[in-house]
């Protein structure tokens, strides 16, 4: 208990130690500071000290055994102890921690503002980046329009090409032409490039439009010439349908004088009848097994026919055999442009009248087979008669 003693001591009128500082320290606030006035003015007033309190000594308490109880808290423990007062003026303690304060918030709101700053900056940027990115995008739209526009002006094109040779000179072709291959380096120059240019989107704009008048131009005249010819061609036509009026009725005419001509031809051809074909033995009978005949007799009649000019006549025999063999002999004649060959021939004397009895023989030089034989005779580039007969074995 002794260590208490010594911490609060007791002090006349039964303060303790504490207590008078606190007291003096309130005092001290309280007090106001003296202005200071020239030397010749008048002095300041000595301050007065408060009056000192009589001493009056306690009658002693006796101890207890047991540590005493803490003195209860002044009335204004809220406020600051009275250590802390005494260090310097008023002033000087209440300006230092202001001024930390004003240099902390200064310091917050210059990084506030540089934070502004630099995201305004970035915004700005990005912004900038992204606006760039648009108008890329939309130069490479428009480049992708203005390509299938030309392509579409080169399969018009492509549709009156083969019409070139309808005008009258081929300048307007090599204007397209140039015109084409400076688009087409236009295009060529943008698909190379990261980064369209507006001005080379515009320059291409003006290429093409410059594509399309010279095109329209072309088209009109090729419509007009198209035009004029389908008017040339209306006219062939009716002309050609006169023509083909025309024709017809000379081919009419003509197959006319055929029928004339061949009925003419018909009325002066020497005609034959009764054609027969006979095998002949040794004997010069008739012979029923072919494979022992020795001759081919051939018999027909030329009746009369006063059409028919008259004088010397040679008649042509052919006969083939089974094999389609003719069986020579005869020589050869011609028949409607071609060389024949012949079995035997014969020539008569004809009158005009009629002639009986015709005989041509074939002497047999080998064995002849049984099967189907054709006899034909001609006369004067006519086909007289063709019968065919079978000879047995």
């Amino acid at each position: 208990m002794e260590n208490d003693n010594n911490e609060r001591p007791n002090m006349p009128g039964g303060e303790t130690l504490n207590d008078r500082l606190r007291r003096a320290a309130a005092m001290a606030r309280r007090e106001t500071p003296q202005t200071p006035v020239a030397p010749n003015g008048p002095q300041p007033k000595e301050r007065q000290e408060p009056p000192q309190e009589t001493y009056r000594p306690e009658p002693q308490r006796p101890a207890p055994n047991y540590r005493e109880t803490p003195p209860e808290q002044p009335r204004h423990a809220h406020r600051i102890p009275a250590q802390e007062y005494v260090t310097g003026p008023a002033s000087t303690r209440k300006q230092k921690p202001m001024t930390m304060w004003i240099a902390i918030l200064a310091g917050g709101l210059l990084l506030a503002v540089l934070a502004v700053i630099f995201l305004s900056v970035s915004h700005h940027k990005e912004a900038a980046e992204q606006q760039q990115q648009i108008e890329q995008l939309q130069l490479a739209n428009e480049q992708i329009q203005l390509a299938n526009e030309y392509d579409a002006l080169n399969n018009e094109f492509a549709q009156y090409e083969n019409q070139t040779s309808l005008l009258a000179n081929d300048s307007i072709v090599q204007k397209y032409s140039a015109a084409r291959a400076q688009v087409e380096k236009l295009l060529q120059e943008l698909k190379n490039e990261k980064n369209k240019s507006a001005a080379q989107i515009s320059k291409l704009k003006d290429e093409i439009a410059t594509l399309k008048g010279i095109l329209r131009n072309y088209v009109e005249q090729i419509n007009a010439l198209n035009q004029e010819n389908q008017e040339l061609r209306t006219e062939n036509q009716e002309v050609k349908a006169k023509n083909q009026q025309l024709s017809q009725s000379i081919q009419t005419v003509q197959a006319n004088n055929k029928v004339l001509n061949e009925r003419m031809t018909l009325a002066e051809k020497l005609n034959v009848t009764g054609v027969t074909l006979t095998p002949l033995n040794k004997k010069g009978k008739k012979e029923k097994n072919v494979t022992k005949a020795r001759q081919l007799m051939v018999t027909f009649t030329i009746p009369q026919n006063n059409s028919t000019p008259v004088g010397e006549k040679t008649i042509w025999l052919r006969i083939t055999n089974p094999e389609g063999d003719v069986l020579p002999g005869g020589g050869s004649f011609g028949f409607e442009g071609a060389t024949l060959p012949a079995t035997a021939r014969k020539s008569i004397e004809y009158a005009g009248e009629e002639i009986g009895g015709v005989t041509i023989y074939w002497d047999v030089n080998a064995t002849l087979t049984p099967g189907d034989y054709t006899v034909e005779l001609f006369c004067d580039n006519y086909r007289l008669a063709s019968r065919k007969f079978t000879l047995k074995k």
